[in-house]
Formats: structure tokens, C-alpha cells, sequence
């Protein structure tokens, strides 16, 4: 299984990014799929999530800003990320879960800069 991410970059705070990462495999193989992120400690921390049955979960620091989704024909998932903070800054990365077993993307850079 393989998962690749594309959409980072340097963005002004208050701005727009919109990650996607796509899969090798229908993604109704996976319990669920998420996005996380990597800021300059060990942690990877859970941003949002989407399980096979659709439902949505978000880290409350980016409810009401973050938007996960997903492209079922296309197998992959979205994660549209509006009103950026310099907090938000990390390394982005696109998980899929099979029971215990993830799966991860190769990472993408998120800059929140001005």
C-alpha cells in the first residue's frame, strides 16, 4: 500500500492550504484514514480523521477551520485547511489504518509564515 501526499508549502497566516493524499488501494479497505501532524517534537498528533462509515473527527485546535474529506472514485482523502496559524506549522502527514497496522504518506511541509 502506498499513500501519496501532495499540497504543502509556505502560506500567510490566515490563508489557504488544501493537502491530498492519494492511496494505491480502495480506501474502504482501511478502517479509517486520517491526517497528522509532526511540529519539532517526537509527537505525531492527530489533526483529523474520516472512517469507513464517514464520520469525522478533529483536533479541537482546528475545528471550524480544518475540513477532512474524501474522493471515494478518486481513493483519496482531503484535508482543506483554512484560516492558517503560525501554530499550525508541522510536517502533514496522511495515515491509513487496518486494525493495529498503519500506513503512512511521505510527509508534506506546512509553513505558516509572513
Amino acid at each position: 500500500v502506498q499513500l501519496v501526499e501532495s499540497g504543502g508549502g509556505l502560506v500567510q497566516p490566515g490563508g489557504s492550504l488544501r493537502l491530498s493524499c492519494a492511496a494505491s488501494r480502495n480506501i474502504f479497505d482501511f478502517n479509517d484514514m486520517g491526517w497528522y501532524r509532526q511540529g519539532s517534537g517526537p509527537e505525531r498528533d492527530l489533526v483529523a480523521s474520516i472512517n469507513v462509515g464517514g464520520t469525522t473527527k478533529y483536533a479541537d485546535s482546528v475545528k471550524g477551520r480544518f475540513t477532512i474529506s474524501r474522493d471515494n472514485a478518486k481513493n483519496t482523502i482531503y484535508l482543506q485547511m483554512n484560516s492558517l496559524k503560525p501554530e499550525d506549522t508541522a510536517v502533514y502527514y496522511c495515515g491509513a489504518r487496518i486494525l493495529r497496522r498503519y500506513t503512512w504518506g511521505q510527509g508534506s511541509q506546512v509553513t505558516v509564515s509572513s
